[in-house]
């Protein structure tokens, strides 16, 4: 699956954490909530406007998905760039950045609606995901067809959709920033490496590779780089902060982000789906190539566990059933667990050591230090 944290996860849901966020950081969110409120609300009256039913059912699901639920965890990164590269908190230079940053969610829309069909998953932060709600609509009202297809068809529309909006939200916002042509690089390459992490995800998956460099390589492209180093690098860019700043930003984004897709590959297999909001089990099902498997299978295959590796080897295979409960507890017994929650927490540490000497404000680095921190503690 995509970048996790749009479900309900302990790691990144800061507003839900037992330690309240920073009020400036609240107001922050808010403000990126609201202007991305503002924008899907004169898009939705464009498509009604240009067709009652378009609006209604595959703008309104796109403008539905990406309002209800996800925390801004992007946008606000975007926007913590921005500010940590010299940007103007306020005033009208803010208002348009601060659009700019919150066309990241789309991207999100985009990645996640598109995600849930390639994986067939069934549901998304909790309720059915849209190709599945589609599909259940398609039955419901006695329509001709292929339910599955049809809700797959429709899924891929509001994610095409959410996708054209992002870059239509982020172009209108650009001419008001400092370095609009800096930013639209950094745009063009965080949504093309999101695709290219989408492809190498499926590729590896499909050769049932278990290489560690396959699995940190999706990693990179799929997660750290598209969630959380492109955002810091995207808001610092349209600021024109100094290279200094953007090597800190990067260098924080890519172990930070390389420790959250750690993360959320443990909590998929040993996580609670109540409040992770998708199954447990799925990555087992589904045969990924993740660090998890590939250091179960190398671990068992260097200590002769001949029952372990014909398990882990069962995983993926047409027409095998794997039971994620047992394989969870082959890879928990195996050790895999324990050295992946290692790495995750030392890529973290390693992620806050990178903002010693950034010069940005207090807010900012302790937002970053307490993500990377939240990480670093959270034993899954």
């Amino acid at each position: 699956m995509l970048p996790g944290e749009d479900t309900v996860n302990p790691i990144l849901n800061t507003h839900r954490h037992p330690h309240p966020p920073d009020a400036g950081v609240a107001d922050e969110r808010a403000a990126l909530e609201e202007s991305l409120k503002d924008y899907l609300e004169r898009r939705l009256r464009d498509s009604e406007d240009l067709d009652g039913e378009f609006g209604r059912d595959l703008a309104g699901t796109t403008v539905r998905f990406t309002l209800d639920g996800g925390k801004r965890m992007r946008p606000l990164l975007a926007w913590w760039g921005w500010i940590a590269g010299g940007g103007a908190p306020s005033g009208e230079t803010a208002r348009t950045a601060r659009q700019a940053c919150a066309a990241v969610e789309l991207v999100q829309t985009c990645a996640l609606v598109h995600d849930d069909v390639m994986d067939g998953s069934p549901t998304r932060r909790g309720r059915p995901s849209v190709h599945a709600a589609h599909a259940l609509e398609h039955e419901r009202d006695g329509h001709v067809g292929d339910p599955r297809r049809y809700g797959e068809a429709l899924a891929v529309l509001v994610g095409d959709l959410a996708l054209v909006w992002a870059d239509d939200m982020f172009n209108e916002a650009l001419p008001g920033v400092p370095e609009p042509a800096r930013a639209r690089t950094v745009w063009r390459d965080l949504r093309t490496e999101i695709m290219a992490g989408q492809f190498l995800d499926l590729r590896a998956q499909a050769r049932r590779e278990r290489s560690e460099e396959a699995a940190l390589r999706v990693d990179m492209l799929k997660t750290a780089s598209y969630s959380v180093e492109r955002p810091l690098h995207l808001g610092a860019a349209m600021a024109g902060a100094d290279p200094a700043a953007v090597r800190a930003l990067r260098g924080y984004g890519r172990d930070v982000g390389i420790a959250f897709q750690l993360r959320d590959d443990l909590l998929g297999v040993y996580g609670d789906s109540s409040r992770t909001g998708k199954p447990v089990g799925e990555d087992i099902r589904e045969g990924k190539c993740t660090l998890l498997l590939v250091t179960g299978t190398r671990l068992a295959r260097e200590r002769g566990d001949d029952a372990a590796l014909r398990l882990l080897d069962r995983i993926g295979l047409p027409g095998e059933e794997v039971d994620p409960a047992e394989a969870a507890d082959v890879l928990d017994r195996l050790g895999a667990r324990d050295l992946v929650g290692a790495r995750c927490r030392e890529l973290a540490e390693q992620g806050r050591a990178r903002l010693e000497g950034l010069d940005a404000p207090a807010h900012v680095l302790e937002g970053l230090g307490g993500l990377a921190s939240r990480i670093a503690r959270d034993r899954v």
